[in-house]
């Protein structure tokens, strides 16, 4: 077998100097084909700069409000990898979330989200009217989930805080061939563990606005010192 090149171009452009780049661990993961299309890394992000100027496969945009069809429209325009648009699951449920569904697929989302709570009612009619993926999200180990593959789920989101990996493993060893996405962690450690449980593709949470302005803040705080210092020395 030839060995791969690992000198792979580079390039970036003058004003993505700062992109958000995805662990380089997560290129470990098997990903998850949809429609011919590879996804390992899921940014897990609603903040349209953020989005912008992500290196990700794909975006997780869900958001603890109900969802809005403006919301996945503003997201798609700004967006250069495909969506996976949260339609709801707690307060909003049956048509409002068939709705939004429908209004995500038009927009080119390749898959929606359904968190938690959703009623299987509610899956069974999106399963109806969209031909795109349903991504159910799952927060313990304690789901019954048969009921929801019978109703149209697709894809597993897994999100389990410190016992992600754990639970990771145990849905991996009841349904061996369904995809599964799942939270990673804040190290490689914690991304490569959840990986080897059985994950398919990792999101991510990438710094906050208000971190990458104080990191941004301290640098040209520092800049502005060093050039008074050199303008006038002697001065402490």
């Amino acid at each position: 077998m030839r060995e791969k090149n690992k000198n792979i171009p580079n390039y970036l452009s003058k004003y993505r100097t700062n992109l958000i780049l995805s662990p380089e661990v997560i290129r470990n993961a098997s990903g998850i084909i949809v429609n011919g299309r590879r996804y390992k890394s899921f940014l897990f992000s609603s903040d349209v700069a953020t989005i912008m100027y992500s290196d990700a496969d794909a975006v997780l945009a869900v958001y603890p409000y109900s969802p809005h069809p403006s919301i996945i429209r503003s997201l798609s325009i700004v967006s250069q990898v495909p969506l996976a648009a949260g339609v709801g699951g707690g307060i909003t449920q049956g048509q409002r979330s068939v709705d939004v569904a429908k209004f995500a697929e038009s927009y080119g989302c390749f898959a929606v989200v359904l968190n938690s709570a959703v009623k299987i009612n509610t899956v069974k009619e999106l399963a109806k009217v969209i031909d795109i993926p349903i991504i159910y999200t799952v927060i313990s180990e304690f789901q019954d989930l048969d009921a929801y593959f019978e109703a149209g789920v697709s894809i597993l989101n897994i999100s389990g805080a410190q016992k992600t990996a754990a639970i990771v493993g145990h849905y991996r060893e009841l349904y061996p061939e369904i995809p599964i996405i799942a939270t990673g962690g804040r190290n490689d450690e914690d991304i490569m563990e959840t990986i080897e449980a059985g994950a398919n593709a990792i999101t991510y949470t990438p710094p906050s606005t208000k971190e990458v302005f104080k990191e941004s803040m301290n640098h040209y705080r520092k800049d502005l010192q060093e050039e008074y210092m050199a303008e006038h020395p002697g001065e402490e």
